[in-house]
């Protein structure tokens, strides 16, 4: 693609931050999504970023794959594909700003719901009940198919399921490996990834994998109070950009 300087850097930023959610600071889904969407036609962006994310899956699942919750992935799973298939199917009937504004109410209701609940130190936290994985699941394939945004999604549902650093690196690396595989014949589909976008990916490829060495070593460094706190935090962000 023919890219300014400016255009370039930012592309690059972007990939980056791609690696680094992947393997390190989770959350970041909406800054490196904006990131491309203001250097390219925000639909077309998402075909560009998806190729990305699934390097930064792969990288991220070697890494940490010994610590993933399978029982998590295979209850969010199967609602997470249904979530894809109706979003492939309803791309074309709801505008970008709809789409922004429901994501965003969204992810902002469930966020101050986990938060109530974490003050309230519940035993057992109501997000167990029968719905929450349905919910979430299908939410977060509905969003990743229109916008790349699954993320803050499964930061509320993993959080909310209280687990360790590790096993929600592992969790989250696995279900967004197999989300993301399953959505890319969907992508092609709809004309989103093309040669073109290809050839941007393999130009991109080594900041992705910066970004997941880098977000490695910032988990390193990082405690599980901390770690949740940033993941939350990032989320609420990135819900609010979506309503304002």
């Amino acid at each position: 693609m023919n890219f300014h300087a400016w255009e370039w850097f930012v592309a690059v930023v972007g990939a980056l931050l791609v690696g680094v959610a992947k393997t390190g600071i989770t959350g970041l889904s909406l800054l490196f999504v904006s990131l491309f969407a203001s250097i390219m036609p925000a639909r077309r962006s998402t075909g560009v970023v998806l190729p990305l994310l699934i390097l930064g899956d792969v990288i991220a699942v070697l890494s940490y794959r010994k610590h993933a919750q399978w029982g998590h992935v295979l209850r969010l799973f199967p609602w997470a594909a249904a979530g894809v298939i109706i979003g492939a199917f309803a791309i074309g009937h709801m505008d970008e700003r709809q789409t922004r504004l429901a994501i965003g109410a969204i992810v902002i209701s469930l966020s101050i719901l986990h938060l109530a609940r974490r003050a309230r130190s519940a035993a057992q936290p109501a997000e167990t009940a029968v719905w929450f994985a349905p919910l979430i699941g299908m939410l977060a394939g509905f969003t990743t198919i229109v916008s790349n945004a699954a993320g803050p999604l499964m930061v509320i549902y993993l959080l909310a399921m209280r687990l360790p650093k590790m096993e929600y690196m592992g969790t989250g690396a696995v279900f967004f490996m197999l989300l993301n595989l399953f959505k890319a014949p969907f992508m092609v589909w709809l004309g989103l990834i093309t040669p073109a976008s290809l050839l941007l990916n393999a130009e991109l490829a080594p900041a992705v994998i910066a970004g997941t060495l880098l977000g490695r070593w910032l988990l390193g460094k990082i405690n599980q109070c901390l770690f949740e706190n940033i993941a939350l935090g990032l989320t609420l962000v990135a819900g609010a950009k979506m309503l304002f």
